[in-house]
């Protein structure tokens, strides 16, 4: 859509249809954000990159508080046979069932609780769900967003 320039006083700016600014949830007074490819939204609430691992990084860490190895191991090879089953294959959830399967309390942690692009990769396709209540959970992502 090409959206003309109008001259507002001594300046020119744009006028923006209303389903556009609908859409984007913004009205009089609100802001745009100036990029070098164009005005765009504000980001709209959610995490960064970043924030969610932390976020997914905190849940891991409940859960090991929580739980023992076992448990969670368990918990992991359950939910990946559920999901293999359902046709739901992702490609670290091989990764994860050789962590499970295997008896190294450290790599398990590693792979839940560190910091490096392998942990943080794997923590996006998080098998062990379904171990901490919901409600704890909605507590630690009310935690991370403020």
């Amino acid at each position: 859509m090409k959206v003309p320039l109008r001259r507002i006083g001594n300046s020119l700016g744009v006028l923006l249809p209303k389903a556009t600014l609908d859409a984007w949830g913004l009205g009089e007074g609100d802001a745009l954000d100036l990029t070098e490819r164009g005005l765009r939204p504000p980001p709209r609430g959610g995490f960064l990159h970043q924030e969610l691992d932390e976020l997914r990084r905190s849940i891991s860490l409940a859960i090991v508080r929580r739980f023992t190895p076992r448990e969670i191991r368990a918990q992991i090879l359950a939910n990946l046979h559920r999901w293999k089953r359902q046709g739901v294959w992702g490609a670290a959830y091989e990764e994860w069932r050789d962590i499970a399967k295997g008896e190294d309390d450290g790599e398990l942690f590693a792979a839940m609780l560190g910091r490096d692009e392998k942990a943080v990769r794997l923590r996006q396709s998080a098998p062990f769900v379904g171990l901490l209540p919901k409600r704890d959970v909605r507590k630690l992502n009310e935690e991370a967003a403020g």
